[in-house]
């Protein structure tokens, strides 16, 4: 007789030893997967919630000439009309660095590098938390890169060190993004804030209030000091536990045991591919792709000698991409693999282009209306400068669940979140901090970006939930401290 290596595994979990919180989790992780609708379902609904929401406070469900009431002289339809392709740059630009991404960590020098790491660790436990900490460095940088950088890098180490959990080293893979992605270089809400070309004229209208500038320098968001130092804890403690989650050898589900192939090893030179024709030159000589890899470099070094202030104000979503596409270029070295590249990243940049303009309607309802203010007025009601940021952090997770895109829900949320930091005189950039903590943490609680990492592993949401679960019940009480006592130490705006 013949055993389900799957079946075995949901009998562990059920009670073979493991912890409670592995159970707790996977039952939450199944009530999810039956109850509750995938991304766009959330979006599709969000819609006619804030619609509904609208139509309680007392909005007008359609713009009226000269109706002292929408003062913009929007209704909330034609509000949701305006707002709908109000984010398409913005849309374009993350999915840019979800495509970019990709084509970086697929490289054959990465491919190569990933071989080296996947030979330190030398055991099961150093190896999850090996891969934690890759997982949240690679993040910091990129989130997209750290998706698959990591995810590659946690197959090749279950390749090479038979006996370690796959589904613990498979949750540590996808760290990256419950805990540091929003706080680094690619955050798309501090990116955001940090452009006039990215962040909507309302949104720049209502940190002008605070600041006088509609912008809001990213040393005044993720390099403030005490953004640092909240990254280095939740980084730190995000260790620690993976240390302490590593299961027994004797308790360990390995690839193997839960039926999963690992395929073959990592390709570290690029595809076999000949010209047929001379035409084809420019697609397979290296000479151009030196020449524009030079031209881009030249580009930055002038962008950011010009930058006023701190060269690190000159760093928005447009020089993240730009870098991020410099760098693949020069990875894959000849212009035809780099589109090859390009091209196997497209699909996941699909949820992206589908969600970001509904995402953009939510925001017209909110932003161009007065339902921003109506929000902004009951946190402030129920809220003091000192429990703001708390409260704002378990806001953010809370909706994170529901709306799983760090991008597109800070747009819907930057209108009332900084409008209310406003009147209760807590500072912006901070408020820009808590909301990223806030919001990653909601990505170990919910499959959306998940995905791609499960899919370069084969494991299903299910098998690595309880990991991030638990995880999740020792950094957000974390977080809840920090954002607290740190928002102390700053004045406003």
């Amino acid at each position: 007789m013949t055993t389900n290596p799957l079946k075995t595994s949901e009998a562990e979990v059920n009670g073979g030893g493991e912890t409670w919180l592995a159970r707790l989790a996977l039952r939450f992780t199944r009530f999810s997967e039956k109850w509750l609708p995938d991304a766009l379902g959330f979006v599709l609904i969000g819609t006619f919630v804030v619609l509904g929401l609208g139509l309680v406070s007392g909005e007008s469900l359609l713009g009226t000439p000269g109706d002292p009431k929408a003062t913009s002289g929007f209704g909330l339809v034609d509000a949701w009309g305006k707002g709908f392709w109000s984010l398409m740059e913005f849309t374009l630009q993350m999915a840019i660095i979800v495509i970019a991404g990709y084509a970086v960590a697929v490289s054959p020098p990465m491919a190569r590098l990933i071989a080296r790491l996947a030979a330190l660790p030398r055991t099961p436990r150093g190896a999850i938390t090996f891969t934690a900490a890759v997982a949240m460095a690679t993040a910091y940088v990129n989130w997209a890169f750290s998706l698959v950088f990591t995810a590659i890098l946690a197959k090749e180490i279950a390749r090479r060190l038979p006996g370690v959990d796959y589904r613990a080293i498979g949750a540590m893979a996808f760290l990256g993004l419950g805990t540091v992605w929003a706080q680094g270089l690619s955050g798309s809400a501090a990116l955001q804030v940090a452009s006039a070309v990215s962040s909507p004229a309302a949104v720049q209208e209502i940190i002008a209030e605070g600041r006088g500038s509609g912008v809001i320098p990213l040393t005044d968001t993720i390099f403030l000091w005490q953004g640092v130092v909240a990254t280095g804890v939740v980084f730190a403690v995000a260790v620690t536990m993976a240390w302490f989650l590593a299961p027994s050898p004797e308790r360990a589900m390995t690839a193997e045991r839960l039926g999963i192939d690992l395929g073959p090893g990592l390709r570290t030179n690029s595809p076999s591919s000949r010209r047929s024709r001379p035409g084809e030159w420019v697609e397979f000589s290296p000479a151009l792709t030196i020449a524009l890899f030079v031209l881009g470099v030249w580009y930055l070094v002038r962008h950011f000698a010009q930058a006023k202030g701190n060269p690190l104000n000159a760093l928005d979503l447009n020089t993240v991409n730009l870098i991020l596409i410099l760098l693949a270029l020069i990875l894959h070295w000849r212009p035809v693999h780099l589109a090859r590249a390009f091209k196997e990243g497209a699909p996941a940049a699909s949820g992206v282009l589908l969600q970001f303009p509904l995402y953009g309607g939510i925001f017209g309802m909110i932003a161009f209306t007065g339902l921003h203010q109506t929000i902004a007025d009951w946190l402030v009601s129920v809220s003091n400068e000192y429990l703001y940021p708390p409260l704002i952090a378990i806001y953010s997770c809370v909706l994170g669940v529901f709306v799983p895109s760090g991008g597109g829900k800070w747009v819907v949320e930057a209108p009332y979140v900084l409008g209310a930091a406003n009147e209760l005189h807590v500072n912006q950039g901070w408020m820009v901090v808590v909301y990223d903590l806030g919001e990653a943490g909601a990505n170990l609680l919910q499959p959306f970006w998940m995905l791609p990492t499960l899919a370069i592993l084969g494991l299903k949401a299910r098998d690595i939930m309880g990991y991030t679960f638990a995880m999740f019940l020792a950094l957000f009480p974390t977080v809840l401290v920090l954002v607290t006592l740190l928002a102390r130490t700053l004045a406003f705006p």
